[in-house]
């Protein structure tokens, strides 16, 4: 599997052998952002903006993200999965980290371009760099509560 970074829904689809929801534009080109994105119920943020309260911890370990991907997180009913995919040998994940505030499922470093996948929401890119995932929350009157995507 070779990734550009001119991919398509479609051409990542293929690679990847992931599936998206019909009303998805195949031919849209995926953003490649060095950014703080969201999707759905998931926020990936630059590791350094957070880097005070967000880190790996000392024993983390890290492993490969393959052609096939990571599966991060699965909608709240079970069904729709949040994928991290990339090139091999360009990105590395870890979801052994320390946390503040507890909404953190891991951290990524990629060399390449690495792309989160979510059938309902299509494909975004993130640049090289290192990025935390975490769980969007929301104000429900006067408490916090996790997004449920």
């Amino acid at each position: 599997m070779t990734m550009t970074e001119a991919e398509t829904l479609a051409s990542l689809l293929t690679k990847t052998d992931l599936a998206a929801l019909d009303h998805l534009e195949r031919s849209a080109v995926i953003p490649v952002v060095a950014g703080l994105q969201a999707q759905g119920d998931l926020i990936v943020v630059p590791l350094p903006v957070i880097a005070d309260s967000v880190r790996p911890r000392r024993d983390a370990g890290w492993r490969e993200v393959p052609a096939t991907g990571v599966e991060l997180l699965r909608s709240a009913a079970g069904g729709n999965p949040h994928t991290l995919v990339a090139e091999p040998g360009t990105c590395w994940w870890t979801a052994d980290v320390s946390d503040s505030v507890g909404l953190a499922l891991g951290i990524f470093e990629t060399s390449g371009v690495a792309y989160l996948m979510h059938p309902e929401h299509g494909a975004s890119g993130c640049a090289p760099g290192s990025y935390v995932v975490r769980r969007q929350r929301e104000r429900d009157g006067g408490r916090m509560r996790v997004v449920a995507d």
